[in-house]
């Protein structure tokens, strides 16, 4: 076998059209595009979701919901990523400075997720009640 003899399966590709070539071709004169009006035109159209001046469906649908900014700048943490931090102290230097946060992130939330391996000394990081118990379990502490 060699590279130019590789080719596609029989019928898994179809040939483009060439619109403008003639009547023969299938797609000659007006190209598939009709006649006269913004559509046939090159460059004509409307934009997506314009309605011909009515009100657009996605302005007449009701507007809900609420999206925080502090979403953005918050990282969840797992029990099970705390391993990667050298020493039990755990604050957000520490988590940053194990690679655990992005630089962006100014809060953290530790979330039970995996097992506690060690007495961790957590402050100034925000932590969930399954994951309190768990890491006063290990023999750790949480200070608020």
């Amino acid at each position: 076998m060699r590279l130019n003899e590789i080719s596609p399966a029989p019928g898994s590709r179809q040939n483009r059209v060439r619109a403008g070539r003639g009547a023969s071709a299938g797609r000659g004169k007006t190209c598939g595009r009709g006649h006269k009006g913004q559509n046939s035109r090159s460059g004509g159209g409307v934009r997506i979701g314009f309605e011909g001046g009515q009100l657009p469906l996605q302005k007449r649908v009701p507007t809900y919901g609420f999206k925080s900014r502090k979403g953005r700048t918050t990282a969840e943490v797992r029990l099970s990523e705390l391993k990667h931090i050298e020493g039990d102290q755990v604050t957000l230097a520490t988590l940053l400075s194990a690679g655990i946060l992005h630089k962006n992130m100014k809060r953290a939330r530790i979330i039970h997720s995996g097992e506690v391996d060690r007495a961790y000394q957590v402050s100034g990081v925000h932590v969930t009640k399954n994951a309190k118990v768990a890491i006063e379990a290990a023999g750790g502490s949480i200070q608020e």
